[in-house]
């Protein structure tokens, strides 16, 4: 099982790229992070907003592997604890399907994206910087590998 973090945005700051990479390199062999960076839509002045959406969703809609779970990170989706984060690593990893998880650009979602994800989850009700959802991403992905192998990692 391969768990697939489809990102909108290049270039992140070596803070996020190293952060990112401590937790996603922690992970074990069984279920390995692989980061697909999609470019962001050049944004200029009057920019369609609308058509700059589509255009990354296209792009994340052709990066899914077949026969994935998806989970579109979106602000209005369900939100979940560390532990359920648990719960359902141990059922991804059981299917033997891959899992997708899709960080959209500065504008969220197409709305075609949001209409392809078997779900949708909320990090926060707080507005994160992408390369934040990245790290949290990788972080909370860790953690529930912790709580699943009884790791110390995870104290609360």
């Amino acid at each position: 099982m391969r768990i697939h973090l489809i990102a909108v945005g290049t270039r992140m700051p070596g803070w996020v790229e190293a952060a990112y990479e401590d937790y996603a390199g922690r992970m074990p062999r069984e279920c390995r992070i692989q980061l697909v960076e999609i470019p962001v839509a050049e944004r200029g002045k009057n920019a369609d907003i609308a058509r700059l959406k589509q255009a990354e969703g296209d792009r994340i809609l052709k990066a899914l592997p077949r026969d994935s779970a998806i989970i579109a990170l979106d602000e209005h989706g369900e939100s979940l604890g560390s532990k359920e984060w648990s719960g359902e690593l141990k059922r991804w990893m059981a299917s033997g399907r891959d899992t997708c998880l899709l960080i959209g650009g500065p504008d969220g979602h197409a709305p075609e994206v949001l209409q392809r994800a078997d779900r949708r989850w909320s990090l926060s009700r707080l507005t994160l910087p992408h390369g934040m959802v990245r790290v949290m991403v990788a972080e909370q992905l860790y953690r529930a590998w912790t709580l699943l192998s009884n790791h110390p990692y995870h104290r609360a």
